[in-house]
C-alpha cells in the first residue's frame, strides 16, 4: 500500500495530495459513524489554487471505496479534469457547485441523508436548539424547500439564497442536511454536532412531553463560544476550526483500514 500511496502522490501536486488525504478520510469517516447512504451524497473540498474547482467522489463507489486518488476533480462547469471511469452525480454536483460558487468560505460542502436529519427536515419547526450541540446553528442554519431531484440549474439561485451569508448549516426541507466550512475539519464536526441535535430533538419529541427552550440571549452566547472553543488546541494555540477533534478521526480512520491513503 505504502508504494501505492506514493505514487499516486506523486501524479499530483503536494498540496492537493494533503487535501485529498482529509476529504478520503472524511468520507471513510462518515460511512464509520453511519451516515452514508450507499453510492448517494458527497462531500466535496475546493482546489484551494484554484477556487473554481473542487474534489468530489465518483458516482458509483461506496464510501468506503473511497481514497485519495480516485477523487475527482471538476470545475464549476461540471467539467471533470482528472481520469476517471466514473461519472459524478449530476444532482449531488448542482448542490455542491451552487454552495461553493455563492459562499468564498464554503471550501467544504458535506450532504447527508441521515434517518435523524431527514425526519427534522420534514418538520414544519425544523432543527430546535434544545442541546449545546444545537446551539451551534442558533441564526446560523437555513433552509431550502424540496424541488424534486436537484437536476435544474436555476436550483442554484435559490440554494445560495437560502444558505445566505452566515449560515454554517442548511436543511434541505423533506431531504436532508449540508453543512459547510472553511476546511474539511469544520464542516465535519458541524455536521456530527448537528445531527447529534437531530437525534436528541427527536428523542425529546416522542416523549410527548413538556420541554425546555433556551433563551435567545444564551443561544447567541453558546453558538460564539462554542466557534471559538473548537478553534483552541492544545496549551491554547489556535488552531483550525474542528482541527483538533478532526485530526482525531482521520487516526481512527487510519487504524481502522489505510487504504484510503492510497
Amino acid at each position: 500500500m505504502a508504494d501505492s500511496a506514493r505514487q499516486s502522490s506523486e501524479r499530483i501536486e503536494p498540496a492537493e495530495w494533503a487535501l485529498r488525504l482529509r476529504l478520503a478520510a472524511a468520507y471513510r469517516a462518515v460511512d464509520y459513524f453511519g451516515w452514508s447512504e450507499l453510492t448517494a451524497n458527497h462531500i466535496s473540498l475546493r482546489v484551494r489554487d484554484q477556487p473554481s474547482e473542487f474534489l468530489i467522489n465518483p458516482y458509483g463507489l461506496l464510501y468506503s471505496e473511497i481514497t485519495a486518488s480516485n477523487l475527482v476533480r471538476i470545475d464549476a462547469g461540471g467539467n471533470v479534469l482528472t481520469p476517471t471511469e466514473y461519472p459524478i452525480n449530476p444532482a449531488g454536483f448542482n448542490i455542491h457547485a451552487a454552495i461553493h460558487e455563492a459562499r468564498a468560505d464554503a471550501h467544504c460542502v458535506l450532504h447527508v441523508h441521515t434517518v435523524a436529519g431527514m425526519a427534522v427536515s420534514c418538520l414544519s419547526e425544523g432543527l430546535l436548539p434544545l442541546t449545546l450541540e444545537g446551539t451551534d446553528f442558533h441564526d446560523r442554519i437555513g433552509y431550502h424547500e424540496f424541488e424534486g431531484p436537484s437536476l435544474a440549474v436555476d436550483e442554484r439561485t435559490r440554494l445560495a439564497a437560502a444558505l445566505g451569508s452566515r449560515n454554517i448549516a442548511l436543511i434541505l426541507r423533506n431531504h436532508g442536511l449540508v453543512t459547510i466550512g472553511e476546511t474539511v475539519d469544520s464542516a465535519f464536526l458541524r455536521m456530527y454536532r448537528l445531527l447529534l441535535a437531530c437525534e436528541v430533538q427527536l428523542r425529546v419529541l416522542t416523549t410527548g412531553q413538556p420541554f425546555t427552550r433556551i433563551s435567545a440571549r444564551t443561544l447567541e452566547h453558546s453558538a460564539q463560544r462554542h466557534e471559538w472553543f473548537f478553534r483552541i488546541g492544545p496549551g491554547g494555540r489556535q488552531i483550525g476550526h474542528g482541527e483538533l477533534d478532526f485530526s482525531a478521526v482521520m487516526r481512527l480512520m487510519a487504524k481502522i483500514d489505510p487504504s484510503y491513503q492510497t
